[in-house]
């Protein structure tokens, strides 16, 4: 099959992070878009950017083998895959009283389903002799917080999964990067929001904003047009400048 334009898979992209994405990539790839449960923000992406939706849990094994054939049968090839479904937990709760089910449901979506995913893209991206994989992490991935420990363990995996990808594919020309966002203005943190401009505005980062969905679509755009391809394993914080220690 001969496609105009290269190919992005990017997974949770009906709302937050995953829409703003699919928005700025849709100017330059046709775009296969997942979503678990909201089909009406879904149709409004396809509405918006003419990607290919596909409904999908990410942690489950069927589904994903479903995504990638249908993926194959739609375009027969795939240039960029951005790895960036997740879930927060559904209840915040203090470590020392949160459930195993909570663990168990985060572990599966936040870092199973990326990781194996990525396994079965590999294959594909080695059969073709090329490809750039993109996951999208959070700074949870080493800044502990006691009320969601489940998320934490969950991102500071999925870190590791970018490092050894990034090692494992590199000698075949597959670039792996890690997209780290910070405080990003999505609807997973709007119970919370308040709280946390109150705490920028008091210095909690050096560039004194929140963050919005578009900086991190800036960020994978570099990764989609090449300009990073001598960086592969390279970790990418967009953060306003949270990493940073400082006295």
């Amino acid at each position: 099959m001969k496609v105009d334009k290269p190919v992005a898979l990017i997974t949770g992209a009906s709302r937050g992070i995953g829409r703003g994405v699919a928005l700025e990539l849709a100017r330059t790839h046709q775009l296969v878009a997942t979503y678990r449960d909201r089909k009406d923000a879904a149709e409004s992406l396809a509405a918006a950017t003419g990607a290919s939706i596909f409904q999908c849990d990410i942690g489950v094994v069927a589904d994903r083998a479903n995504l990638l054939a249908f993926t194959k049968a739609k375009f027969g090839r795939l240039d960029l895959l951005v790895n960036n479904a997740g879930m927060a937990p559904r209840l915040r709760q203090d470590m020392l009283n949160a459930t195993e089910e909570s663990f168990d449901e985060l572990i599966n979506t936040n870092l199973k389903g990326p990781h194996f995913l990525t396994q079965a893209v590999a294959h594909w991206m080695l059969e073709q002799g090329s490809g750039r994989i993109a996951f999208v992490t959070s700074i949870s991935a080493y800044t502990s917080s006691v009320n969601r420990a489940d998320y934490c363990l969950s991102k500071a995996a999925l870190s590791m999964s970018v490092a050894l990808y990034a090692a494992r594919l590199a000698e075949a020309g597959i670039k792996v990067f890690e997209i780290r966002p910070g405080i990003i203005r999505t609807d997973m943190i709007s119970a919370v929001e308040s709280v946390y401009e109150e705490k920028i505005a008091n210095g909690l980062l050096p560039q004194r904003r929140m963050g919005e969905t578009s900086d991190i679509a800036k960020a994978i755009r570099a990764i989609a047009d090449g300009l990073l391809d001598y960086s592969t394993g390279q970790v990418i914080n967009v953060d306003g400048g949270f990493h940073l220690r400082t006295l």
